[in-house]
Order: C-alpha cells, then sequence, then structure tokens
C-alpha cells in the first residue's frame, strides 16, 4: 500500500524559507511523476509543482516560479519542496501526491494522483 507521509512545515516570517520532505513507500517510487499542492481556508486544493521520476522534467505554478524548487531523491524514496522567498499568500497545508501510473507524466491536474499525503501546515506572517 501506498503511503506518503510529509513534514517541514511550520510558522515563519515573510520572506523566510522552509523544506518540506515527503517520504514515500509502497512502490518502486522512480517510477512514478511525483507533486506538491496546497490548500488554503475556504479555497480548492491548488497546483504547486510536479517533477519526473528521473527529475528531468519539472513544473511550478506561476505564483512560485522562482520562489520554490521541487527535487527527489529517489534512492531515499523522498521528494522536496524548497520553498524561498515565502509570502503570506503561500499560508496553506502543503501535501504531496504520487502520480496515478508510471504512464503518467508530470501534471497540474489533481485528477492525475492517486494517492496523498495527510498533508503539512505552512504559515507565513507579515
Amino acid at each position: 500500500q501506498v503511503q506518503l507521509v510529509e513534514s517541514g512545515g511550520g510558522l515563519v516570517q515573510a520572506g523566510g524559507s522552509l523544506r518540506l520532505s515527503c517520504l514515500a513507500s509502497g512502490r518502486t517510487f522512480s517510477d512514478y511523476a511525483m507533486g506538491w499542492f496546497r490548500q488554503a481556508p475556504g479555497k480548492e486544493r491548488e497546483f504547486v509543482a510536479t517533477i519526473s521520476g528521473s527529475a528531468i522534467v519539472t513544473y511550478y505554478a506561476d505564483s512560485v516560479k522562482g520562489r520554490f524548487t521541487i527535487s527527489r531523491d529517489n534512492a531515499k524514496n523522498t521528494v522536496y519542496l524548497q520553498m524561498n522567498s515565502l509570502k503570506p499568500e503561500d499560508t496553506a497545508v502543503y501535501y504531496c501526491a504520487v502520480g496515478q501510473s508510471r504512464t503518467v507524466p508530470p501534471a497540474r491536474d489533481v485528477s492525475r494522483y492517486g494517492y496523498w499525503g495527510q498533508g503539512t501546515q505552512v504559515t507565513v506572517s507579515s
């Protein structure tokens, strides 16, 4: 069974940095695209970043491009999200997700992901 466990969230001042981690288990991790999404109170879950199994391809939401970096270490079954220059509008619960199948490329669409972690809270104060 696939399990995803996020960590690294917390409270940070605007302009600060955090690094989120997502530890995956239950399948051959390197075969699947992974993504980070976030959900603020009263809003829909939105795409943040995604990375291919080989880590060659990455995509970012326009709102985080240039500030956030997604990466992965397949030997550790872990995907990361380095978040710099954080803004109050980045406040949300952040979720990692794994693609539904090996053939699913990195995607911005929530429906392309089959398993989700429990989320980690990120709060950015002004």
